[in-house]
């Protein structure tokens, strides 16, 4: 075990290593800097403080900086923050002190610019920059064993004390019940005290063990969850807690037009995702020709042409997009309404007007080939802003002069799509007149007409919210925690049912006013976390923990591998996750999906309640050998079973059947209910307490109870064969102790029907397991060899039965399942709210 401890140990640094390396080789990159008034490209590890970088697209950040100019400079921070979207910078003072998702005057190490460009300084290196907190936090954290490790450890202790105890009651009892005559007789009890030691321990429990968690990590594989080693396939299955990302993973990552609102009307937009498979309906119905038709048109087209993104079809079926997701979905909208090839052949794109954080908008200019080559100008951008910059609105077909009153219902409008957690955008138009510079850059973005606003979301995975719901019924608390805004974060959690409608999402910065008794209050409390960073994921896992929960955490990002590496079990993205989150986790999602979360929590239930099974079934089988020998010598008078002649010590037992027992009932057949299909509804049941034992209280009653009914059926049988004890017999020594090991092998293969399960009956599903039925029947031939077969008489002190003998010792093995089946139902007398209602095996 200390060997175990120690192999475990060093493979926990190692894998803290791992992640720190990987860490290193992410955030290893080259900067373009401006030293002694020349640009310069120099390694990060050569940065210092002062120095001024030089941010254009597709650059790696090199250290945190402080930004002094930028010019449409969008950041991707996903790795970071965990915000899906990239951020648009912006160099203006902020004030107080932001969560690290909103500081959108820095940028930071390990990011990277997607567009635009900037100036920075620099303000940290190395591991004082917020990729090298989260460094530290890696190495400082300890990754602790899990509940299965910990509790074969414990098993391990107590068997081994008991095996120790036991051996030396037997060899003294029968020191003092029996008369020793020579050294022999010593020689004889000693080595049946070490056949019994080998038989009380399940010696092949650590193989059993190992194979089962193995077949266990495959049917995991097949369904897309990858465990990293075999001890943490269990662990899953006993979570209390899920603590889950939201973008990806609980949704599509997919930008999606929800609802569009023009002069004339609300249009809701159905189908998720970049497939345009739905449509535009109004009042329940699918859009009408009329004048709200007529601004759809004109609002989605001017949206697809007022960006840069492109939808296409992939090779096998799926729609895939290059660019912005956002000015994607007005594309996929676009399709939905069916109007996408006018657009393409109508209007044709000659120049564009970036976006930049200070206007807040981007503008195409097109040439309208069905008006006589107009120029016309497209802008999209912030509602509130460009409704600033806007003199008309469109109604229908015409464009109307904009009145105090339209202003306010717009307005309106956008802020009750905000309040739904729908990211706004607003589209606007205006032709350009006969000779009018389409080159004049910004200063063309006036007197607009407003055409209309749209609300969008990262629409919530259907199969996500089934999950969840089963994760619910299985008495597990999802947890959302993510770097998005606590608005869209608490709507997402509403719509899959994590949190009631209404509920608010708790942010970092909240975390970081509440002390630590109010912070594990609240932990308690909620279920949805938002703008969060890398040490208060950290915190929120460990106070779970403190309370008594078993943590599974699932992340993508490099801010969430601390947490991964401290939770019970860390499950990291396999498709958008970064190295180190892999390298920190114990498992890996090959699809990003949270329903296969729920898949391998049922199927760690599934492997518990196997380890379960194949314990009650071994140990109790072996109390029965325990206890056949104790009493057949304690009780040697009562039952006929008297020294013999020669002086030599008479026991039940010899100590070369004994070990037959172990190879012929232990082994396979332990194995065959290792992969026993589940006898009830996993699901159905709370998860067990960290503090529940593998072999409870009850468990070691029943195993007490049996080995009781085995030991007092053998040593009957052994009775009924003997001259004189409580049954008057004839047969000799031979004979009864053949029947009484023959009894203890059916009793033993009986057993393993009633241990499939501690309160089920043991004829409920009783033919799913074809394995275990073969085990069983290559049990019983070997057994009929051992008793026919003359080489094997010899080596094992036994003789031929006839066929009376055997159907006797088939029906006293019978005794146990007769016993077991009286004790399962008077359990379900004394519960009837358990019957068949997923109860623990």
């Amino acid at each position: 075990m200390v060997l175990v401890n120690g192999v475990l140990g060093f493979a926990q640094e190692a894998k803290a290593e791992q992640a720190v390396a990987a860490l290193a080789r992410l955030t290893t990159a080259s900067a373009n800097v401006l030293r002694d008034g020349r640009a310069q490209r120099v390694q990060g590890t050569e940065l210092v403080c002062g120095d001024v970088l030089l941010l254009g697209e597709g650059d790696a950040v090199g250290a945190d900086a402080r930004l002094l100019r930028a010019t449409s400079l969008r950041v991707q921070e996903a790795s970071l923050t965990g915000e899906s979207q990239a951020v648009l910078k912006d160099p203006a003072t902020l004030h107080g002190m932001p969560a690290l998702g909103d500081r959108i005057n820095m940028v930071f190490k390990g990011t990277v610019v997607v567009q635009g460009t900037g100036l920075a300084v620099v303000t940290a290196t190395g591991m004082q920059t917020q990729m090298g907190a989260i460094a530290h936090m890696l190495e400082a954290t300890p990754a602790e064993a899990t509940p299965l490790q910990q509790e074969v450890a414990r098993l391990g202790r107590m068997l081994g004390l008991a095996v120790v105890a036991i051996s030396i009651v037997v060899i003294a009892t029968i020191l003092l019940m029996t008369e020793i005559r020579n050294a022999r007789d010593v020689i004889d009890v000693l080595l049946l005290g070490v056949a019994l030691a080998v038989a009380a321990v399940p010696e092949g429990l650590p193989a059993i063990l190992s194979v089962v968690l193995a077949l266990g990590m495959q049917r995991m594989a097949r369904h897309k969850a990858i465990v990293k080693n075999l001890s943490s396939v269990e662990t899953l299955g006993s979570a209390s807690v899920i603590c889950s990302d939201k973008t990806g993973t609980l949704t599509r990552s997919e930008m999606t037009i929800e609802r569009v609102v023009t002069a004339s009307g609300s249009v809701y937009v159905t189908g998720v995702g970049y497939a345009p498979v739905g449509r535009l309906e109004h009042e329940g119905l699918e859009l009408a020709a009329g004048s709200l038709r007529q601004e759809q048109i004109v609002l989605l087209s001017g949206g697809s042409l007022a960006g840069n993104a492109q939808l296409h079809r992939a090779e096998g079926g799926a729609w895939e997009i290059h660019g912005d997701p956002t000015e994607a979905a007005f594309l996929v909208a676009e399709r939905k309404l069916g109007i996408h090839q006018r657009r393409e052949k109508r209007f044709e794109r000659i120049g564009e007007i970036p976006f930049s954080s200070e206007r807040k908008m981007m503008s195409s200019i097109a040439i309208d080939h069905e008006h006589a080559e107009a120029r016309v100008l497209i802008t999209k951008g912030a509602p509130d802003v460009l409704l600033g910059r806007c003199s008309h609105a469109r109604v229908g077909m015409e464009a109307v002069p904009l009145t105090d009153l339209m202003r306010r219902q717009i307005l309106a409008d956008v802020d009750a799509m905000s309040d739904a957690a729908l990211r706004t955008l607003a589209v606007a138009y205006r032709p350009l007149a006969p000779g009018e510079d389409w080159q004049a850059g910004d200063s063309m973005e006036n007197q607009l007409i407003f055409v209309g606003s749209v609300g969008m979301i990262d629409p919530p995975r259907p199969e996500a919210k089934v999950a969840i719901a089963e994760a619910r019924r299985a008495g597990i608390r999802v947890i959302m925690i993510t770097g998005d805004h606590p608005r869209t974060a608490a709507r997402i959690a509403a719509d899959l049912g994590i949190v009631a409608a209404g509920e608010t999402a708790l942010t970092g910065n909240d975390i970081d006013a509440l002390d630590r008794a109010a912070f594990a209050a609240a932990v308690q409390a909620t279920s949805v976390y938002a703008r969060v960073s890398p040490a208060h994921k950290l915190r929120i896992v460990d106070a779970l923990q403190a309370a008594g929960h078993i943590v599974a955490m699932t992340g993508d990002g490099v801010n969430d591998a601390p947490a991964l590496k401290s939770a019970d079990i860390g499950v990291a993205m396999g498709i958008t996750g970064t190295e180190v989150s892999k390298e920190a986790a114990r498992m890996i999602l090959a699809d990003d999906n949270f329903a296969t979360i729920v898949q391998a929590v049922r199927e760690g239930r599934h492997i518990f309640e196997n380890i379960r099974k194949f314990l009650r079934y071994l140990l109790s089988s072996n109390m029965g050998e325990v206890l056949t020998v104790f009493l057949g010598v304690v009780g040697a008078g009562v039952i006929g079973l008297s020294s013999g002649s020669g002086g030599q010590v008479v026991l039940p037992l010899l100590a070369t059947q004994i070990l037959w027992l172990n190879l012929v009932t232990d082994a396979w057949t332990a194995l065959a209910m290792g992969i026993d299909p589940p006898t009830d509804d996993v699901m159905a049941r709370k998860p067990r307490h960290m503090n529940e034992r593998v072999i409870d209280a009850r468990m070691w009653v029943g195993v007490v109870q049996i080995g009781l009914v085995v030991a007092l059926a053998s040593l009957l049988t052994m009775d009924l064969y003997l001259p004189g004890g409580l049954i008057e017999g004839s047969q000799n020594l031979d004979t009864a102790r053949t029947a009484g090991f023959t009894v203890l092998v059916f009793a033993h293969l009986f057993n393993c029907f009633n241990a499939r399960s501690d309160s089920i009956s043991a004829f409920h599903r009783l033919f799913v397991n074809p394995w275990l039925w073969g085990a069983l029947s290559l049990s019983a031939l070997l057994q009929i060899a051992v008793v026919h077969l003359p080489f094997l008489n010899l080596a094992f002190g036994t003789v031929p039965l006839t066929l009376t003998q055997w159907l006797v010792c088939a029906a006293m093995g019978s005794s146990v399942l007769w016993f077991s089946e009286l004790r399962k139902l008077l359990h379900r007398a004394m519960h009837p709210e358990n019957r068949y209602k997923g109860k623990p095996a």
